[in-house]
């Protein structure tokens, strides 16, 4: 869960000031936060950590 965190979060920082100059750097800033959390949370429910019998 945490190593596709982190992936998701570089991407949309690289891709956020690639492209989206325009947007403040605060904004920025909340829309990677966000775009990480719900990749946790998404991944958090497709991959458990533990097995049900």
């Amino acid at each position: 869960m945490i190593p596709i965190m982190l992936i998701v979060g570089s991407f949309s920082w690289m891709m956020l000031n690639k492209n989206y100059q325009e947007v403040p750097e605060t904004s920025r800033l909340y829309i990677t936060i966000g775009a990480v959390v719900v990749s946790g949370v998404i991944s958090y429910f497709l991959f458990p950590n533990e097995e049900k019998e």
